[in-house]
Formats: C-alpha cells, sequence, structure tokens
C-alpha cells in the first residue's frame, strides 16, 4: 500500500513508455481468491495489471523473498535489476530514466500508451467503509466512508445528520498536501479516513492516506491537521513537536486522560499524542515486525490496525501476526499476547488464548467483559471473554458473502470496523460496501438503511 502512490507519480510520468504489472503472491488463504484481488484492486485504485500468483509459482521463478520487491526488466524481457522493500520515488524515478535512456537509442522499444480496461468501483453509498464509531450517550455512529474520502456522522437508524468531506482528497490541492489550516466541511479533509475518537464536540480521525491525525470541530465546522506533516515518514524516530513530525499510516485512535493512542501500522508500533503539548511519541514497541512479548519499549508489532483504552489497558488488534494484544498505560508496562502466535500462524479456530486462531482481523470494541474483532479474512465476527480469553464466533458463516438472517448463516465480506452500543453490534462490513448490525440478544444480522445522504 505505501509503494502503491509512488509508482502511480511514475506510471503518470512515464505513461508512455513504462509498463507496471503488479504481482499478487499471498501470504493469507484469504488473499488467495481471484475475488478479493479484484476487491483489493478496487479499492486502492490501481490502475495496471494485476496478477494473481495464488501457487506462487512468478514468485519462485524470481526468487522473491520479501514484500514488497521490485524488478526492473529492460525492453528484451532481462531482469536487470531488483529492490526489496519500499523505495522513495526521486530515487525510482532515476532508475526509470536511465533505463530509457539506455535502451531508446537501440530501438528496443517504441513509445505509445499501454491501454486497458480499468477495474471500476461499485456506485454504492458507502464504499469500501474501514471503521465505525459510536457516541452511545447521543446514540450517534460516526461510519469512515473511507474510499468516498469521507465521515457520516447518522443516528442509530441510519438517518444522516452530517457529511464531513466533499470526496476529494487534500493531497490533490495545489500545494500537494493541502492538509493545514482551517478547513470546511465541503473541502477535501481526507484521503483515506478510518479510526475515529469521538470527544464531545471534536472527532479525531486517522487518515492513513495523508499519514496524519485530522481534529474535526462539529460546532466551527472545520477541520485541520493536528498531527504529521502530510507526508509519509521512511524512518523511525523518536517523534517530537506533533506538526513536524512525519507518521506512519496511522489506522485507529483511543483517547484517555488527555491523551491519543495511536495504532501505527506502518512503523510497526503504538504512538501517543499529548493533545496539550502537541507532541507525539512512540509508546510501546521498538519498530521491528515480529510477535515479542516484553516491557512496552523492546516488544515487537506488526501493523497494529484497531486500538481501544480500557481500565488503564491498551488492547490493540495486530493484524500481519493474526493477534489481540495488551499493552499496560504504566511507565513500565508491558506487552502482552492474549490470542495470536507468529507472523505466520493463522487459521480459523475458536478456542481459550493461543489456542484459538484469527486471520488477519482489523478492528475490535470493548464492551463490559468481551472485547469483540473484526476477524476480517475469517469473514466473522468474535468475542473474547476478558477473564477466561474464551474466543467464540457471534456471527458469520466464514464464507465471504452479502447474506443476512441468523448469524451462524449469515455472511460479511472482509468485515474491518466494529463498535458496540447496547445488545447491537455495529460492523463496518467493508468490501460489501455497508454497516451491518448484529442483535446479540436475537442473533439476527442485517444492514442499516442510511438515509438522507
Amino acid at each position: 500500500m505505501h509503494v502503491l502512490p509512488q509508482l502511480r507519480k511514475l506510471e503518470e510520468k512515464y505513461s508512455d513508455v513504462l509498463t507496471v504489472i503488479g504481482v499478487h503472491s499471498a501470504k493469507f488463504n484469504a488473499e488467495k481468491s481471484s475475488d478479493n484481488v479484484r476487491e483489493a484492486v478496487r479499492r486502492y485504485g490501481i490502475g495496471h495489471p494485476v496478477v494473481n500468483d495464488a501457487d506462487f509459482e512468478i514468485w519462485k521463478s524470481y526468487a522473491v523473498r520479501a514484500w514488497p520487491t521490485l524488478m526492473f526488466l529492460d525492453p528484451s524481457g532481462k531482469v536487470i535489476g531488483r529492490h526489496e522493500g519500499e523505495i522513495l520515488v526521486d530515487a525510482l524515478d532515476q532508475v526509470i530514466a536511465g533505463m530509457i535512456e539506455e535502451h531508446e537509442p537501440l530501438g528496443l522499444f517504441k513509445r505509445g500508451p499501454f491501454v486497458i480496461q480499468p477495474e471500476l468501483q461499485s456506485d454504492s453509498q458507502l464504499s469500501f467503509p474501514g471503521k465505525i464509531t459510536s457516541d452511545v450517550d447521543r446514540e450517534w455512529l460516526v461510519i469512515s466512508d473511507s474510499n468516498h474520502r469521507r465521515l457520516i456522522i447518522c443516528d442509530l437508524g441510519g438517518k444522516v445528520d452530517v457529511v464531513i468531506g466533499n470526496g476529494e482528497s487534500p493531497l490533490a490541492a495545489a500545494d500537494c498536501l493541502g492538509t493545514y489550516g482551517s478547513r470546511e466541511f465541503d473541502q477535501p479533509l481526507f484521503d483515506n479516513p478510518q479510526g475515529v475518537e469521538i470527544n464531545g464536540d471534536t472527532l479525531y480521525v486517522a487518515d492513513a492516506g495523508t499519514h496524519t491525525v485530522v481534529k474535526v470541530g462539529l460546532i466551527t465546522g472545520t477541520a485541520e491537521t493536528m498531527a504529521g506533516t502530510g507526508e509519509q515518514s521512511f524512518y523511525r524516530h523518536k517523534g517530537g513537536e506533533a506538526l513536524n513530525t512525519p507518521l506512519n499510516s496511522p489506522y485507529d485512535l483511543s483517547l484517555n486522560d488527555g491523551i491519543l493512542y495511536i495504532a501505527m501500522a506502518g512503523f510497526h508500533q503504538l504512538w501517543a499524542l499529548n493533545i496539550s503539548e502537541e507532541s507525539i511519541t512512540p509508546f510501546a514497541g521498538d519498530g521491528g515486525e515480529d510477535i515479542v512479548d516484553d516491557l512496552k519499549n523492546h516488544a515487537r508489532l506488526a501493523q497494529p490496525y484497531g486500538i481501544e483504552v480500557s481500565n488503564n489497558a491498551i488492547f490493540f488488534i495486530d493484524s500481519e501476526t493474526s493477534a489481540l494484544r495488551v499493552c499496560a498505560i504504566a511507565e513500565e508496562g508491558r506487552v502482552v499476547t492474549l490470542v495470536g502466535k507468529g507472523l505466520f500462524d493463522f487459521g480459523d479456530h475458536d478456542g481459550v488464548g493461543r489456542e484459538a486462531l484469527l486471520q488477519h482481523p482489523q478492528g475490535l470494541s470493548v464492551h463490559n467483559d468481551q472485547i469483540y474483532i473484526a476477524d476480517s479474512y475469517n469473514n466473522k465476527i468474535k468475542s473474547v471473554a476478558i477473564g477466561s480469553l474464551q474466543v467464540k464466533t457471534i456471527a458469520g458463516s466464514g464464507e465471504p458473502g452479502d447474506m443476512n438472517g441468523y448469524s451462524t448463516i449469515a455472511q460479511f465480506n472482509e468485515p474491518a470496523g466494529i463498535t458496540v452500543v447496547g445488545n447491537r453490534i455495529f460492523v463496518a462490513d467493508t468490501n460489501n460496501h455497508k454497516v451491518k448490525i448484529i442483535e446479540l440478544d436475537s442473533g439476527q444480522v442485517y444492514p442499516l438503511e442510511l438515509t438522507g445522504l
């Protein structure tokens, strides 16, 4: 996801000579489905061809060892270079320019457009909603309508009250960032809004697309950046002044005692934003991608996507290790894994603690003595009892689809966000472009009908 925007710049600059082909070699079982790959192409606006290398044949033939890997081929098909990991666009630009300069005089290629039929996004009220948040007292829902680049505030019945963001990305603004200053709700505000934290009449938004945290004032009707520079950080650092510190894919937020805790997926860390001091620092994780329990500064995380503070503890989802973990807020707090084993240990098994298996979960909500999890690639909603660590399936047959009805036959398609209000669970059913409701008492699952949007 980090490489795609860099490649897109080069595809536009060298549109008449450069061909990019994406090869999808899946880690998770759910990612082997061509239907799921097609949804990912739509979701991330990928404009080049993508081949589904479900059996790792292309991976093996090119001796690939890591995600992502870039292979450079000359016009004759010869591999002339490779790069593992993320790369800065300027460095990549120099490589492409050098290849063109070397090979064009040889007459091995001709300039011209490479025409393909792009995957079109569905025409629906929501587009790949990523997260959903609730205000129990005011009976509000805040839906992160991620690919429409906006937030939707509605009541629990789906009546829309406010739309925040006009659907355009601030990255397309004239200043290339467009993320600073006070902006009205009908202006470009977000590129990929994910987790939202509600604090009275203020919303805090994790915008993974601009790598910023945005503050939204419901009374003033304005939004402004409170952390991040608008550009992705390509290096680990110690933080500092919030507005001068580049971030890396913030995906979810939780507020406690004036501190906004951030699931910083790109850094494989949790971060802490002190709102009054306007400063931001790493909170847990040393930046290495793994599943290692230790004191929070020495622990290792792997793409945390969901976070919630409860009873002086930070519960969070580590998506790449398919894990549910917890970190104490205390200065000498430790990171402890509740469910999850390793980077390549995943599946669909209900059990106790580490006997259970999840598959790339992305969201969680703590309610009473239960932690509810959007087990995304298993297409299920699960619960974990805080005391016994018993993991149970609440809803979802496990098959990707869009079926309503009783919980055991109901279908979801990569649900990513979840919130609980009373006896109802509201789910951001991402690939179905819907919000679904689970009635805990009756076990019925049905869509939230949005009106006034």
